[in-house]
């Protein structure tokens, strides 16, 4: 190809209008993929609550005749239908599929009833398709007994030989009573299951009033009922406004009992667990903390490791898990002694274990339009009545067709039997039977192949009654179907009837159990005494008992030196701020003692790779601190402003790059200014009024302006004592503090670039007085 040749992927080819430039071609192809996940696999719709496989294989095995009565069959025959006939993909796709839909632990009402293996709620998987058997429950029919009432429109399947459902005729909302899981896309879709009662009453409630607010709504619905149970400990208030918005994540824990054993003993049986929480994580998050390894890069165990083990060793003696036929789920724990607090002991188990954890909730499914969103609870509803509304609408035209032409074939019937003998004549007399009834007696071709298709036992006189009296019902059938699709007022009766009688069949009472709590935290108990935390150059750290400590006094590694030494007390908190601006905590409790060189702060963090601690800080939680950059750049915050229970830590000073983070200013009681002095020997006084202050952290302000190349090489806060210089003047070593005349000259706004020092100071030092 020459250079004057056009590609056929290239942008603005010429002489072919089919031609597509490859970023174009791509984008296409990706947006038809997207579109295919999204409404072909991973979200469920709104009106019938099923994706397309749960669909097709509902369909299927109503087609083979699995109902409740049936024999069940061979799961691997029912797989083979449904992908030799409606689902062209893999076996292990949909077989998993059709396992989920008979899992009692994943759906709240199960759509099929499975014989053999199907699963544990511990992860086992389901025997292969070839051992297990499949039928249809009762609960299923919700779903497939209005299929062939005209009540949803069938399509071609994927050759074109067969036809299948677009939706299937559901009679209650099932997407909120099964819930789904998927991740399409761009989105996701997290929907939690519900009880059929609250949901149908919530049904009802807004089609007599579609004005109803989202809190009689969350009133009727209070929250999910999860299928194993468990409890929600989320505030209504919370979930109210989870519903409202369509997504946000609730609090959930496990329920359980004591049982009394002899001589005072006692232990703790927890029998129903959170969502997507098995006994045997349990098992394993309880042998990971009392048996813990060492995590990559670490020489040794850390100290939050070795506390967390001492404590579970200490009041935990043996857990046991005796599920089985009898208890779906029974976990026992034993404690170390009788006199452990109970309280205390669940404490422990809710904080370390996934007894207690968060479930998420994304409202996120297809619309009656077929388009993708997150929808509110209260848009769920609305939509599938609308779809409700819509499919009892046609299911009433269906019947009335049929009840109409049932009586225009009994009407002509009724012809033949008044005039039996004249019609047996014209019969046989005519050699078009059928065009002579219809000339003769006035009927519809309809009528007239209804009449030559009778038997001869039908002319009896008994006949004649049944067929008047079949005709009277069906016109009081025509008389109640044509009522119901002139009156939207008796439609919605109608509705409303089959919610309540459906509910009432298979509703049941609620299973998880919706009551606020606190959520557990771990807290160990601490004696509140005075300590001094000695900080090394290193960032080696440890606690000594008291205040006023000679620093002189204090011995280092080789190579290591003090970098400060903090008094504090055990209840606080210390705090690292890496290079790159990331804030870490450790209690001071947990620190090492004095009497060796400490322990590195790297053990008890999980430092970013590649970084390194540049500052430490410590004390109460309420102590304002100035932090800043040699380029210029800071703001105030306070320490608790920067607390995480993170071991990871958490962004707090935001840092352009090659930025250099100055040493943290502790502000105390009286301060009123800073002092910035520069590489440059340029000094700027402003006040601490005009530094703006950021609880959340970021970026902060322009303190200082700077030349290029030129930085802040000190800082320092101080109040109406002045500024103390020290250095070495004269080849004297020097203390001399600025008067207030002598201050004004340096004093300035922000952003400033301040005044060069006129006094000449060797080796200086900034300090207050």
């Amino acid at each position: 190809m020459d250079g004057t040749q056009t590609g056929l992927f290239e942008e603005g080819g010429q002489g072919d209008d089919e031609a597509l430039s490859l970023g174009l071609y791509a984008e296409q192809a990706y947006l038809d993929y997207a579109v295919s996940v999204v409404r072909g696999r991973a979200l469920p719709e709104v009106a019938d609550g099923q994706k397309p496989v749960q669909r097709r294989i509902l369909y299927a095995m109503n087609a083979m005749g699995l109902g409740t009565g049936a024999k069940p069959v061979k799961s691997a025959r029912v797989v083979g239908d449904v992908l030799g006939k409606y689902h062209p993909h893999g076996d292990q796709a949909a077989y998993d599929a059709m396992v989920r839909m008979a899992q009692s632990f994943s759906l709240r009402y199960p759509l099929i009833d499975g014989q053999g293996n199907f699963g544990s709620r511990d992860g086992d998987n389901a025997a292969a398709m070839r051992y297990t058997e499949a039928r249809l429950t009762p609960f299923s029919r919700l779903l497939l007994d209005e299929l062939n009432e005209g009540t949803v429109d069938f399509v071609p399947n994927y050759d074109g030989s067969q036809e299948e459902p677009q939706l299937l005729p559901a009679r209650l909302p099932m997407v909120l009573l099964n819930g789904a899981s998927g991740i399409a896309v761009g989105m996701a879709t997290e929907m939690p299951p519900h009880n059929l009662r609250e949901v149908a009453k919530a049904c009802v409630a807004l089609l007599k009033q579609p004005n109803l607010t989202d809190q009689a709504i969350a009133d009727l619905v209070p929250g999910p009922d999860f299928p194993g149970g468990g409890q929600i400990i989320s505030s209504p208030e919370d979930i109210a406004a989870i519903y409202a918005s369509g997504r946000g994540s609730i609090k959930v824990r496990a329920r359980w009992h004591f049982e009394e054993m002899a001589r005072g003993q006692w232990q703790m049986v927890v029998d129903e667990l959170p969502p997507g929480t098995s006994s045997q994580r349990v098992l394993e998050e309880i042998e990971e903390r009392t048996n813990p390894k060492v995590k990559a890069g670490k020489k040794g165990l850390s100290t939050e490791q070795q506390n967390t083990k001492a404590l579970m060793l200490g009041m935990l003696d043996a857990v046991r898990d005796e599920s089985g036929k009898d208890d779906a789920v029974r976990l026992v724990f034993e404690p170390k002694t009788s006199r452990v607090g109970r309280d205390e002991f669940i404490n422990l188990l809710l904080t370390q274990t996934s007894l207690e954890s968060n479930a998420s909730i994304n409202l996120v499914c297809l619309g009656t339009d077929g388009r993708p969103g997150q929808r509110s609870l209260r848009s769920i509803l609305s939509e599938w009545l609308q779809f409700r509304t819509a499919t009892v609408t046609r299911r009433s035209r269906f019947r009335l067709d049929k009840v109409q032409d049932r009586i225009h074939v009994l009407e002509g019937r009724l012809v033949v039997h008044l005039n039996v003998d004249e019609v047996i004549a014209t019969i046989r007399e005519a050699e078009e039977p059928r065009e002579a009834l219809m000339q003769r007696f006035k009927l519809t071709e309809r009528q007239a192949e209804d009449i030559l298709e009778m038997r001869l036992r039908q002319l009896a006189r008994l006949e004649s009654i049944r067929i008047e009296q079949e005709l009277a019902e069906l016109r009081g059938q025509q008389s109640t179907l044509q009522g119901l699709l002139d009156d939207p007022v008796a439609l919605r009766k109608l509705i409303v009837k089959e919610i309540e009688a459906d509910a009432k069949q298979f509703g049941d009472d609620r299973r998880t159990l919706i009551e606020t709590a606190e959520r557990a935290v771990m807290e160990t108990k601490v004696v509140d005494e005075p300590v001094t935390v000695v900080m090394s150059s290193n960032g080696w750290l440890r606690a000594r008992q008291g205040h006023g400590h000679d620093t002189a006094q204090f011995s280092f590694k080789p190579g290591d030196g003090l970098y400060d030494a903090r008094p504090c007390r055990s209840t606080d908190t210390l705090l690292a701020l890496s290079e790159t601006g990331r804030a870490y905590c450790v209690p001071v409790a947990s620190l090492p003692s004095a009497r060796g060189d400490g322990q590195p702060i790297t053990s008890m963090i999980d430092l970013e790779a590649g970084t390194r601690v540049a500052h430490v800080l410590v004390g109460d939680e309420s102590q304002r601190v100035l932090l800043g950059t040699a380029q210029g750049l800071g703001f105030l915050t306070r320490l608790k402003d920067m607390h995480t229970r993170q071991r990871a830590g958490k962004q707090f000073i935001n840092l352009d790059d090659k930025a250099e983070l100055l040493r943290p200013l502790y502000v105390q009681e009286g301060d009123t200014h800073v002092a910035m002095f520069t590489k440059s020997e340029r000094l700027l006084v402003i006040a601490l009024d005009e530094v703006r202050v950021l609880a959340a952290g970021g970026r902060g302000t322009t303190l200082m302006g700077l030349d290029d190349g030129d930085l802040i090489d000190q800082w320092v806060t101080f109040g109406p004592a002045g500024l103390m210089l020290e250095g070495v003047y004269r080849n004297r070593e020097t203390q001399r503090v600025l008067t207030a005349t002598e201050l004004q000259a340096y004093l300035g706004k922000r952003a400033r670039k301040g005044k060069a020092l006129a006094l000449k100071f060797k080796q200086l030092v900034l300090r207050r007085a």
